[in-house]
């Protein structure tokens, strides 16, 4: 794995933007933003300086935001699944080790399934197949569903494909350790969840890929983009560590996918 080899001449970005409020849509960040004259408005107070004594009258630009640690492209640590994992206490977003983050990355190609669709493990193997690809220990692996796309429908929020239990367990079984999707969450739909329940009263169809954190100690990746822009499958490398926060569940990544001169 080659990350800072010359060679490599070709760099995709697969982080979704974060995006400030929008009007009718639940869970967006809120962003105060300061522009140059502001920031020496600002800067003027500690430092005892006039305002208009700034070159040009302008200083420093700068934003402020209030945001949840599960808005953009992130990484749910195994604390945000349950409070522990595979008998021991979950690790937070800042005891995630850096190397679980960075690694082969895997693109399975699951955009011909129908919307809210429960990703089964015959899924999993299909895709691989048609890749002609065997899972290697350390793999990270990415759903392509193409949900990124439809960023910010209604449809993105409340029709994106899921993982399942089995389709999780059969990755995790061989040797993966993080897994990431381009849609709004790991699971299928809140909406698709809550109306499985109410209809079957069996809980095991509520949120059925992030309790398998409980019995086996995985990350998963939400809201990926641009998975279709990866022009190999597999053999590219991947990185999309997280900011560090302390005791938090999760954290944001920049997630990108590195591709070499000869995998081309």
């Amino acid at each position: 794995m080659a990350i800072f080899d010359k060679k490599r001449d070709l760099i995709i970005d697969l982080t979704l933007f974060i995006y400030p409020f929008q009007k009718d849509l639940v869970g967006f960040p809120k962003v105060c933003r300061w522009n140059h004259t502001e920031g020496a408005r600002l800067n003027s107070i500690p430092s005892g300086i006039d305002p208009e004594d700034f070159p040009d009258g302008k200083s420093q630009a700068w934003e402020e935001v209030t945001i949840t640690t599960h808005l953009g492209t992130h990484i749910d640590a195994p604390w945000h699944l349950y409070p522990t994992s595979e008998g021991k206490p979950s690790k937070t977003i800042d005891q995630v080790p850096l190397d679980w983050c960075i690694g082969n990355g895997v693109i399975l190609d699951l955009t011909d399934k129908e919307a809210k669709h429960l990703i089964t493990k015959e899924d999993i193997v299909k895709a691989l197949d048609k890749i002609h690809y065997t899972i290697k220990l350390g793999d990270i692996v990415l759903i392509r569903t193409d949900y990124d796309k439809k960023w910010p429908k209604k449809e993105y929020f409340e029709s994106h494909l899921g993982m399942g239990r089995e389709s999780t367990l059969y990755l995790l079984d061989q040797g993966v350790k993080v897994i990431g999707i381009d849609g709004f969450g790991f699971d299928r739909p809140f909406k698709a969840m809550g109306e499985d329940y109410r209809r079957t009263k069996d809980k095991n169809v509520i949120w059925p890929a992030h309790n398998v954190g409980k019995d086996r100690e995985y990350l998963h990746i939400e809201r990926l983009a641009n998975l279709d822009k990866v022009p190999v499958p597999y053999g590219f490398t991947f990185i999309g560590a997280p900011i560090v926060i302390e005791g938090a569940s999760a954290g944001w990544i920049r997630a990108m996918a590195l591709v070499e001169k000869d995998k081309l």
